[in-house]
């Protein structure tokens, strides 16, 4: 028999069911990176409909590390009380509310290869590939300022009420290059 529509437990969440809801680049948020009511309606939607995990897309830790200019953000404290009420509201519906934290690294605002408000940054001056922006090699300090937004927005993520934090480590964004 299917374990699909059976509790998980993790640790100390338990899942109503097996259904996980992968994070999906929507490219939706305002400018600011704040979430909107297209998010509310779309996490709600999928939470009603009996999903029993829902990881959020690639949350950008910083505002200049953003895979393009209008994901989500946990960079500032603005970011939290719209994603708060999608969580609560989610939570209602009986999902488990994830969200996966990021940096693009040299992949940064990338419809412009690389090309965006600021100049990427990356462990090494190489660019993402031939035609892309190259990227600021960063130094040790920088590399710590990283490791500060990355804090900074997991406690954001604690402020909203997220049930679980996943640090987006693939793809060539910044931690996945080292």
């Amino acid at each position: 028999m299917s374990h699909l529509f059976s509790t998980l437990t993790l640790r100390s969440v338990t899942l109503r069911n097996r259904i996980a809801m992968s994070p999906m680049c929507m490219y939706s948020a305002a400018d600011d990176g704040l979430a909107t009511d297209w998010h509310l309606a779309h996490y709600v939607s999928h939470a009603t409909g009996g999903v029993g995990l829902i990881i959020t897309e690639a949350t950008a830790v910083h505002v200049h590390g953003r895979i393009s200019a209008n994901d989500l953000g946990l960079w500032q404290d603005a970011q939290i009380d719209p994603l708060a009420r999608i969580v609560r509201l989610c939570q209602a519906q009986g999902a488990v509310m994830c969200t996966q934290l990021a940096h693009a690294g040299r992949k940064a605002w990338s419809a412009h290869k690389g090309t965006g408000a600021a100049t990427p940054v990356a462990p090494s001056a190489l660019p993402f590939d031939a035609d892309w922006v190259t990227p600021h090699a960063l130094t040790l300090a920088e590399i710590d300022e990283v490791v500060l937004a990355f804090r900074a927005a997991a406690q954001r993520a604690i402020a909203v009420g997220f049930d679980a934090i996943e640090v987006h480590s693939a793809h060539g964004y910044l931690s996945h290059s080292f």
